[in-house]
């Protein structure tokens, strides 16, 4: 079984247990979990995020919006990050983001649940929480983008995961394609990651995206999507065997 390795994230649309399975056991060491647009609720996440986290898995919850309620749930879940989705600028990233850091540093409210071992608290765990559990804003948003460097310099700020195709459509140049622009995009989030001192995420779906990724210092690289590759092998058997099928029968 290879070593499992945190630079590298599976995006998991719903709480199979088997895709969790799958991926830590083939050697990734993380998981975006969309709940934003995919098809968990809380209870899926209140048993499946500590089951991923007994997969020694990093678990980046991509919650359903920049709220006070999705936020606090996945930490209190137990997701070591909570990605926040649609922030629009540096002011609103202040705002959301505090959500998921206790007072005075923000304005995360206690729950006394898993995460607290179902007990009280105190100072060190506050401090430990703060510094364990990480924070980050999407980059989808024009604002967000031409603002990054206020965003990144915020204390309640982790790093940032970039959402690719929605910023492409909000920098108005329509649908994702990987063009020089969109890569130019890419380019401004990794320097301002790097003057930071902070990491940055990236969807990679493709090689090209992976070599920019790699080259440009990406703490984490979210190779796939479990949809796409439920996709990529239930075609990949359907066009050898389809082939197969058609030589077969030009022989008979």
């Amino acid at each position: 079984m290879p070593e499992q390795d945190r630079r590298f994230a599976a995006w998991l649309s719903g709480p199979s247990f088997a895709a969790a399975e799958i991926v830590a056991q083939l050697g990734y060491g993380a998981v975006v979990l969309d709940i934003e647009h995919g098809s968990f609720d809380l209870a899926d996440l209140e048993r499946f995020i500590p089951y991923l986290r007994q997969l020694n898995l990093d678990v980046l919850a991509k919650v359903l919006g920049p709220e006070r309620g999705p936020i606090q749930q996945a930490l209190d879940f137990g997701a070591t990050a909570v990605v926040i989705p649609h922030v629009e600028n540096s002011a609103h990233a202040a705002a959301v983001c505090a959500f998921a850091k206790f007072p005075p540093l923000g304005d995360r409210s206690f729950a006394g649940g898993r995460t607290a071992r179902y007990g009280g608290f105190d100072d060190d765990w506050i401090a430990r929480q703060d510094r364990e559990t990480r924070v980050y804003p999407m980059i989808e948003d024009a604002g967000a983008i031409e603002e990054i460097n206020d965003i990144l310099a915020l204390p309640t700020v982790d790093g940032v995961f970039v959402g690719p195709s929605d910023l492409s459509m909000r920098r108005d140049r329509g649908a994702y394609t990987r063009s020089a622009d969109d890569f130019a995009d890419l380019r401004t989030v990794a320097d301002a990651a790097r003057a930071s001192g902070k990491p940055w995420v990236l969807p990679a779906w493709s090689t090209t995206e992976r070599e920019f990724a790699l080259a440009h210092g990406a703490d984490q690289l979210v190779l796939t999507m479990e949809h796409g590759a439920l996709m990529a092998g239930f075609g990949t058997a359907l066009v050898e065997t389809t082939a197969l099928t058609t030589a077969f029968d030009q022989h008979r």
